[in-house]
């Protein structure tokens, strides 16, 4: 999950939450004349931790000032690297211009799934449909504030092929609901996971290595292999004091040794 560094260009001294980071990414990644070194700088730590897909962020390519220069680049570095990308992560626009631009995104890196939230779903819904088909894409809607999976299906409106849920299991475990629980009640549903754990129940919504926290990683993976699930696992980890490389790596070695276990 290209958020894990959201905290890098605060050189992971992130005080002043989820936006500061977001807005001093998106500043670091904007000017073209050194977007395909920033770039590549990311996407080579991803491919050095031995994975070969990675979610790109709207922190680092972001439909507020993306050009189809930056695009290109994008395009040049994953390809350069062998590093493909599931889903696009973050938020995705309350315009019709900003939720295009994201779709753009997607579709020039060959990502199949929005995992992430946009005000359009409720506001500019058969729009925001139109625009998806179009684009041959799925929103996949991400629970932040949703206390339940049912909360979350409320959400998402009529039922509809392109519109599901990315299952975020951090923020279920911050709101105290068992997160395994969840991905079997919306199975049916689920387009995306975002595999997180979290020091506690409750506010503040800390992240922390797979283990070290109160959501139940190892049966979460075994229920989505059970379920059928055939989209990718990814880890999320996004600490706003530290490098989460060694906390990542230590969670992929889990995910690896759940996978091969019969």
């Amino acid at each position: 999950m290209g958020a894990n560094y959201v905290a890098r260009q605060l050189d992971y001294h992130m005080t002043g939450g989820w936006g500061q980071g977001d807005r001093a990414a998106s500043e670091h990644f904007r000017p073209i004349e050194t977007f395909r070194d920033r770039f590549a700088a990311i996407v080579g730590d991803v491919a050095a931790m031995g994975f070969r897909a990675m979610d790109v962020w709207t922190g680092h390519i972001s439909p507020q000032w993306v050009t189809g220069e930056h695009l290109a680049l994008a395009r040049e570095v994953l390809d350069e690297y062998g590093v493909v990308v599931p889903s696009l992560g973050g938020w995705f626009g309350s315009t019709r211009e900003e939720f295009a631009a994201t779709c753009r995104i997607a579709e020039a890196l060959d990502c199949p799934v929005l995992g992430g939230s946009t005000s359009l779903l409720g506001k500019d819904r058969d729009h925001l449909l139109t625009v998806l088909s179009s684009a041959g894409l799925r929103l996949g809607v991400e629970n932040h504030p949703e206390r339940s999976p049912q909360e979350l299906l409320a959400r998402l409106g009529e039922p509809h092929p392109l519109i599901g849920v990315t299952v975020d299991t951090g923020w279920f475990g911050t709101q105290g609901y068992d997160a395994a629980s969840a991905l079997v009640e919306l199975a049916d549903v689920l387009f995306y996971v975002h595999l997180k754990d979290v020091l506690a129940v409750g506010e503040p919504h800390v992240t922390c290595r797979w283990g070290a926290g109160v959501v139940p990683m190892e049966r979460c993976v075994r229920t989505l292999l059970e379920s059928g699930y055939e989209g990718a696992f990814c880890i999320e980890h996004e600490p706003e004091d530290h490098d989460p490389t060694e906390d990542v790596l230590a969670s992929k070695a889990l995910l690896e040794s759940w996978l091969r276990a019969p």
